[in-house]
């Protein structure tokens, strides 16, 4: 595929000025990396990383009704939302698997904003636009307007604080909250939440105002630590968090009882939603398979799409996620085994192409924030 045929976001520029190294990844051109994974993971773990997730869909859906149309495509509960929230779901398909895993946030009584993954965009916008239209709820997709930039880590809200009042203000923010204010003298949207498993906050800004706002917060953050962090290490960091990935982890072949995604699922809320009665049958039935994590023994890396053996070398399950553990220390992994091996302390064994290295299920996260 010619690199021309791939999007780039508003922040582009900046990231071939910064010595990114650009690769694709869902139809856009993006950072994998600045200075090196490792050093951007840890810079996000003891500091604060910068990310450019511009790439992600947006979604806007106002009036009476849109709070409602929401709540019956995803799988948490959007009616116990109170202005400034937001929560992170799945959205599912009437077989109860995931089409997507997304944040909902409730603006005000009659405004929301969907956020889903960039691979997913063309799938759920006509998923969504559809629902809107048929209860006469305005839709518009504001992704290729909207720009979003991700700042985690410990010394994250010090960084947005340099902005002013109004950054200082961020601190008060309960997780899952936001405030629409201005930062670097730029108009945002600022949500606590992120994708590092560290604290911070996700900003969302027109395309016009993004390049400013990302120069401000490079040279506020200079001070603390600050570093401009690529995809890699968003992979790493939501990996140690065993945080999923849609397309690796979960995707429409996988349920959320057995991606462990079961909390996010309202089986009693008063808004039925597609995919309820299934999922309430998989619940009721049990599940044969479940997403673990899992450290390596052996000297070895899982990745991806590698075999999972039992002690008789059985291909039993798949590996979904992999990679070292820069924080922890471990090579780690997610994969999907057969229930009877998803105990803590099991072994079992991956096929890291062809050589047989041995694992153990252990409890996840595998880091948390003190």
């Amino acid at each position: 595929m010619a690199d021309e045929t791939l999007a780039e976001t508003p922040l582009h520029a900046e990231h071939v000025a910064l010595g990114g190294r650009m690769v694709p990844f869902a139809g856009y051109e993006m950072p994998v990396q600045y200075s090196g994974v490792k050093q951007e993971h840890l810079a996000v773990r003891t500091a604060a990383g910068l990310f450019d997730v511009s790439h992600m869909g947006e979604m806007e859906l106002t009036g009476a009704a849109a709070g409602e149309v929401i709540d019956a495509l995803i799988t948490n509960n959007a009616g116990k939302l109170v202005d400034g929230q937001a929560v992170y779901t799945c959205a599912c398909n009437q077989k109860g698997t995931i089409l997507d895993d997304l944040i909902v946030y409730r603006l005000a009584a009659e405004r929301w904003l969907v956020v889903c993954n960039a691979s997913n965009r063309d799938k759920m916008v006509p998923h969504f636009r559809t629902a809107a239209e048929k209860a006469g709820v305005a839709f518009d997709d504001a992704s290729d307007r909207t720009a979003l930039i991700a700042l985690q880590g410990p010394k994250a809200l010090a960084v947005a604080a340099e902005s002013g009042d109004d950054g200082k203000a961020l601190s008060d923010l309960g997780p899952f909250r936001l405030a629409e204010t201005t930062l670097f003298g730029v108009k945002v949207i600022a949500a606590r939440t992120g994708y590092t498993g560290e604290d911070g906050v996700e900003i969302f800004c027109a395309n016009d105002d993004a390049v400013a706002l990302w120069r401000a917060i490079l040279k506020a953050g200079e001070a603390h630590g600050l570093e401009p962090a690529g995809l890699a290490a968003r992979d790493t960091l939501r990996l140690e968090a065993r945080l999923s990935l849609y397309g690796n982890d979960i995707d429409e072949t996988t349920n959320p009882i057995e991606a462990g995604l079961g909390w996010t699922v309202k089986l009693k809320k008063p808004t039925p939603f597609l995919g309820q009665e299934a999922i309430r049958a998989i619940k009721a039935e049990g599940v044969s398979r479940k997403l673990v994590g899992f450290e390596m023994v052996g000297r070895g890396i899982a990745r991806q799409g590698y075999p999972i053996l039992d002690g008789d070398g059985n291909e039993v399950g798949v590996c979904t996620s992999g990679s070292p553990g820069p924080t922890v220390g471990k090579n780690i992994g997610l994969g999907y085994v057969p229930v009877a091996m998803a105990e803590v302390g099991t072994r079992i064994t991956v096929d890291c192409r062809g050589r047989k290295v041995d694992a153990e299920v252990v409890k996840t996260p595998f880091y948390k924030r003190a």
